[in-house]
């Protein structure tokens, strides 16, 4: 995710474009067309991403903001107007943004079964799955972390395109923002949807941003990295919404013993 903060004024109004393109997924521009005052949100990439746009004004008619939350089509741009009542050209503007990979209007494919995500035969233990008090709950409901060892071989829940990869990090801990030491792999799916796997080892991806997988693939190796207690693979289906946030969503696997509707803690499921 990526936040941004920017102040614009009445010099804008009859400026050229002002652009804050320090991300290289998404940049936001301040536009002059025909002396009305608007931002461009360019989505730099080739996967859909989901961004919140918030507009603050000390003289806002709107109460001070106004917040908008859209998606953006693989390298589509878009114009969002400041009228009067988000702008009073004596005061300065404001503005955040936060973006996340994926469409929030997703249509889930319900019917689709997930291969578990690990090799052909094996079979790891379910150390949190739907619902578990400890940390899956919220956005995170639907999250399952697996009982691996570091360098367990992950494979591809589904087939998709790879969306991103981190693999620089190194730390595992449990204190606050620790998040940002994890490595991952985000591949996103035919429907809009992404399949994310966290805590792996250090260069432990086996795929590249563009890649296509097919379900089953090797993609990657699990590790102990970022917000972490023990050595776990992290997984999850997730449909982007509003603030740079993701809504894990559930989903059904199928394992050598049949379908699995909802995983069980402490039960071990052998992959097919």
């Amino acid at each position: 995710m990526k936040t941004a903060l920017l102040a614009i004024g009445l010099l804008f109004a009859t400026s050229p474009a002002l652009a804050d393109c320090k991300s290289e997924w998404l940049c936001v521009d301040v536009v002059n067309e025909g002396g009305d005052v608007g931002l461009r949100a360019r989505n730099l990439v080739n996967v859909p991403i989901t961004y919140t746009l918030n507009l603050f004004s000390g003289n806002s008619r709107r109460g001070g903001s106004r917040s908008v939350t859209s998606t953006l089509a693989p390298l589509q741009s878009e114009n969002v107007l400041l009228s009067e009542a988000d702008f009073d050209v004596q005061a300065e503007l404001d503005f955040t943004y936060e973006w996340a990979i994926g469409d929030k209007d997703a249509a889930h494919d319900d019917d689709h079964l997930y291969a578990l995500p690990y090799s052909s035969g094996r079979a790891y233990r379910v150390l949190q799955s739907y619902g578990s008090r400890f940390s899956h709950t919220g956005l995170e409901e639907f999250a399952i972390d697996f009982d691996m060892e570091v360098g367990t071989a992950v494979h591809a829940a589904r087939a998709g395109v790879v969306a991103r990869v981190e693999e620089a990090n190194s730390i595992g801990c449990w204190d606050d923002g620790c998040g940002k030491y994890a490595n991952f792999i985000v591949v996103l799916h035919s429907d809009g949807t992404t399949g994310e796997y966290y805590h792996l080892q250090q260069r432990g991806a086996l795929v590249e941003v563009g890649d296509r997988v097919f379900q089953g693939q090797k993609i990657g190796y699990s590790g102990n990295t970022g917000h972490t207690t023990m050595p776990h693979l992290h997984f999850a289906v997730y449909r982007a919404t509003s603030g740079g946030n993701t809504q894990s969503i559930p989903v059904r696997f199928q394992g050598v013993d049949g379908i699995i509707t909802r995983l069980r803690r402490g039960g071990r499921y052998r992959a097919m």
